[in-house]
């Protein structure tokens, strides 16, 4: 996996955890999903042009579950 990428989570997450200012956390795998999902999606499918086989092939997933992975993300 990218560097950068790992980097740049780790970066995120330390900065939501000293911005919580005593708050407790809650939900943080599932933040984290959402967040990253959508926009690798949307990248997958672009440079896929747009055939989900091609881009649930990239992403090593059913192309039935990219394609609900798709509506969750509103990107049909």
């Amino acid at each position: 996996m990218s560097n950068e990428l790992n980097d740049s989570v780790r970066r995120t997450l330390n900065r939501y955890f000293r911005d919580l200012d005593g708050e407790a956390p809650h939900a943080i795998y599932d933040m984290v999903i959402r967040c990253v999902e959508k926009p690798m999606l949307e990248v997958v499918m672009k440079q896929a042009a747009g055939n989900q086989t091609v881009a649930a092939d990239m992403l090593g997933i059913n192309r039935n579950t990219l394609r609900r992975k798709l509506t969750d993300h509103d990107l049909l």
